[in-house]
C-alpha cells in the first residue's frame, strides 16, 4: 500500500488485458513485424548461484524520513549496464516498478532519468502475471505479454507492462550476483496531489512478484524480509535471516489476511490502561508515513488525550495544517522530549490465539512529529475517514527504532528495539552497498 505524507493508499490491482491496436500496447511494439527478441537478458550463472544460499542475505540503506521528507527510499541497480534508481519502499504492496521510457505517455519527475526496458516480457499466463490477476479465469489479449494496471486509493495509478530484467545485487558471503528477475515497466502515471518526485515503488508484499518471493524461489534468500527504520532519518531494508542477535517479540500473521503483514486481534493501551476500544487488526505497512486507527480506536484516543492534556500548556495549533491536530506550547517547541512529561506511550497487546501476549510498543515518538513551525502533532489519523473502515495501518512513525521482521516460512511477524543507524554486522554479514 502506497500512502505518501501520510494520505493513505489502498492498492487495488487488476491486470488490464490491452487490445493491441490500443497506444498502450502499441508504443511496445506488438505488432508481429515489430516483436521484440527475448534473449536479452543475462544468463544464469549456476557457478555463482551455487556458492550462495539461504543463509545469505542482502541489506540494502535507507534514505529519508517520516518529517519532513514523508519516504523511506532504497537506491538498486538495474538494467543492462546497471543504472541507479530511487525506490519508495512498500510492505504493503508487491509488484517493484519503474517509471519507464517505452516512451512514456505520463510520468512525474525522476531523480534518475526513466528506466529503458529489456525486450524479455513476461508472459500472459505466466504464473507471476496470474499473480496480479483479479480471478483466475483470465485471457489473454496477447499471450506474450502481461500489461498491468495498479491503482491507488490517493487517486495515484500506474499501467505498464510485466519485464526481466537484470538487478545488481551484494549478498553478505561477499558475492554480487546479476539476479534476473520481474519488474514493472509504468509508461502511464496518474499523480496524487501529494506525489513526490520518484523513479519507482519496491515492493515487498507477500505476493508472487515480491521481490523477497522472487529471490526466494531462486533459492537465494529465506523467504524473510524485514526493516530498520530510524528517528533520525535512514536506517535498512533487509532479505532473508539478519535478526538473530536481536531479542524478537513474535506475533502469528493474521490467517484471514494473506496479502498483507496484519496480525491481530490486538488490544489497544494507552499508559499502561486499556483503552476500552475493543480488538483491533493492525496491517504493517512502510507504504505509509503515519498509522492509521478506525474510527473507535480513533475516537477513543483523541477523548483520552484531551484529557491528559487538560491541564499542561499545550494549546490546539489551529493555523498549523501539518497534520489534522497539532499543539503549541508558550514558546517553540524544540524536541519531543520538552513535551515528555505531557504524552504517555501506547501499546497493542497481540492475544496469539490464547498464548503469550506480545507487546507492540508506541513511544511518543511513534505516534508525534515536530513540524517546522514548532509545534508537536498527533501523527495517528483517522483511517475511517480515507476509506479504511476497521482496517488499522503501522505507519513508518510508529515502526521507527526497531528492527520489524516478516517471516513468510513461518507466517509470523516479530519486532525488537534497534539502533537503526548501525546495521547488524558480523563474519557471515555484510551491509549491501552499490
Amino acid at each position: 500500500m502506497k500512502m505518501k505524507m501520510g494520505l493513505w493508499v489502498l492498492l487495488l490491482v487488476t491486470v488490464m488485458l490491452l487490445n493491441l491496436s490500443s497506444p498502450c500496447s502499441a508504443w511496445f511494439g506488438f505488432g508481429n513485424k515489430h516483436k521484440p527478441s527475448r534473449n536479452s537478458v543475462l544468463p544464469a550463472q549456476p557457478s555463482i548461484i551455487k556458492r550462495t544460499s539461504h543463509g545469505s542475505s542482502i541489506v540494502i540503506p535507507l534514505y529519508g524520513n517520516v518529517y519532513p521528507v514523508g519516504f523511506y527510499n532504497v537506491t538498486l541497480s538495474i538494467g543492462q549496464p546497471p543504472r541507479s534508481y530511487f525506490l519508495d519502499v512498500d510492505t504493503g504492496s508487491d509488484l517493484t516498478w519503474l517509471q519507464c521510457d517505452a516512451p512514456c505517455t505520463h510520468c512525474s519527475e525522476t531523480p534518475h532519468p526513466l528506466y529503458k526496458p529489456s525486450n524479455d516480457f513476461v508472459a500472459c499466463k505466466d504464473p507471476l502475471c496470474a499473480s496480479l490477476q483479479p480471478s483466475d479465469d483470465y485471457e489473454c489479449e496477447n499471450p506474450d505479454q502481461c500489461d498491468y494496471q495498479i491503482d491507488y486509493a490517493d487517486q495515484y495509478s500506474t499501467l505498464g507492462a510485466l519485464v526481466n530484467d537484470v538487478y545488481l545485487l551484494n549478498f553478505t558471503n561477499d558475492v554480487q550476483l546479476k539476479v534476473r528477475m520481474a519488474l514493472g515497466c509504468g509508461y502511464d502515471q496518474t499523480f496524487s496531489p501529494s506525489y513526490h518526485p520518484l523513479d519507482g515503488i519496491l515492493g515487498l508484499g507477500r505476493g508472487k512478484t515480491s521481490l523477497v518471493s522472487q529471490l526466494n524461489g531462486q533459492g537465494l534468500v529465506q523467504n524473510v524480509v524485514g526493516h530498520c527504520l530510524s528517528s533520525l532519518g535512514g536506517g535498512y531494508v533487509f532479505f532473508g535471516n539478519v535478526y538473530g542477535s536481536f531479542r524478537v517479540s513474535w506475533t502469528p500473521m493474521s490467517p484471514t489476511d494473506s496479502k498483507h503483514y496484519s496480525a491481530g486481534p490486538a488490544e489497544l493501551a494507552f499508559g499502561g490502561k486499556k483503552s476500552g476500544a475493543g480488538t483491533l487488526t493492525a496491517l504493517f505497512d512502510t507504504g505509509s508515513s503515519y498509522t492509521y486507527f478506525n474510527s473507535k480506536a480513533y475516537k477513543t484516543l483523541i477523548s483520552w488525550l484531551k484529557k491528559e492534556l487538560h491541564k499542561v500548556p499545550l494549546n490546539v495549533a489551529a493555523d498549523d495544517q501539518t497534520l489534522p491536530i497539532c499543539w503549541r506550547g508558550k514558546k517553540p517547541i524544540q524536541s519531543i522530549r520538552e513535551v515528555k512529561r505531557y504524552f504517555k506511550s501506547l501499546a497493542l497487546t497481540f492475544s496469539n490465539g490464547g498464548k503469550v501476549k506480545t507487546l507492540f510498543e508506541i513511544p511518543l515518538e511513534g505516534y508525534l512529529i515536530l513540524s517546522n513551525m514548532g509545534n508537536v502533532c498527533l501523527g495517528i489519523l483517522n483511517g475511517s475517514e480515507v476509506g479504511l473502515g476497521d482496517l488499522n495501518i503501522i505507519g513508518d512513525i510508529s515502526m521507527q527504532d526497531k528492527v520489524i521482521v516478516f517471516d513468510n516460512e513461518k507466517h509470523l511477524i516479530g519486532w525488537a528495539h534497534a539502533d537503526c543507524t548501525r546495521p547488524p554486522r558480523s563474519r557471515a554479514f555484510s551491509i549491501s552497498s552499490y
